[in-house]
């Protein structure tokens, strides 16, 4: 990608790199029916400080630091994945709602798949928000506490199998949401001519594909595991 200069247009600036439309909404530049304007000409608009705007956009977005999970304990990587993925999930939910909405609003009489990702998506995060929830309020609590005691509590759900295997079934049925995303935008591939909404649309699904698989691994092959091999050894 190169440099954003500020007599680009935002439009082409977000083509180059659609990961900056996140950027863009955050300090208020409208970069889609707006994608015409230069970027100085938007500061100006705007009232901010171009040459603060080329600073913020010449850094990458933010993006998980390399986390060593093999060598936490439970309870840290208990709060790894809190303060890590579903903080990430929680700062997109609005924000994929609203993309996956509008495209199809607009681009959904071409394309009437778009209407199916928009709902798959919304009953994705319906299904994740409750999933946290559920993570955070039960089965990791009960992680804390057995990652603290001596010996193995006694669980109101009887042994930490039981939550366990309802979130891994859960994630099972987020990793086929995340396979129909996939399927319905042939790969998140933009189509030719496709404005700047709907790249940023594919490109917030890709990285939540990215993302979630990634958080789903450290909890089905690091987290529970580990946490069920603790339980056994201090019930033994």
């Amino acid at each position: 990608m190169n440099e954003p200069q500020l007599d680009s247009t935002v439009g082409d600036i977000v083509a180059g790199c659609p990961a900056l439309a996140s950027v863009f909404e955050n300090i208020g530049i409208d970069y889609c029916c707006g994608g015409k304007k230069t970027l100085g000409d938007a500061c100006r608009d705007k009232g901010l400080e171009p040459q603060s705007v080329l600073a913020t956009l010449a850094q990458p977005p933010q993006t998980e630091p390399v986390a060593d999970t093999a060598v936490m304990a439970l309870t840290e990587l208990a709060d790894h994945i809190e303060q890590t993925h579903h903080a990430y999930l929680r700062s997109e939910f609005s924000r994929l709602n609203e993309l996956t909405s509008k495209v199809a609003s607009v681009h959904g009489d071409q394309n009437p798949r778009l209407h199916q990702v928009s709902e798959t998506c919304r009953a994705l995060i319906a299904e994740l928000s409750d999933h946290m929830m559920k993570e955070e309020q039960i089965l990791f609590p009960l992680v804390r506490q057995l990652d603290a005691s001596d010996t193995a509590p006694t669980f109101h759900c009887g042994s930490l199998a039981n939550p366990i295997h309802q979130m891994e079934s859960e994630h099972s049925q987020a990793g086929a949401a995340l396979e129909r995303l996939r399927e319905l935008t042939d790969g998140f591939t933009p189509p030719d001519g496709a404005c700047n909404s709907y790249r940023a649309m594919l490109n917030a699904i890709a990285h939540l594909e990215r993302d979630l698989h990634l958080h789903i691994h450290k909890e089905n092959n690091v987290l529970f595991p580990r946490a069920l091999e603790m339980e056994q050894n201090k019930r033994s």
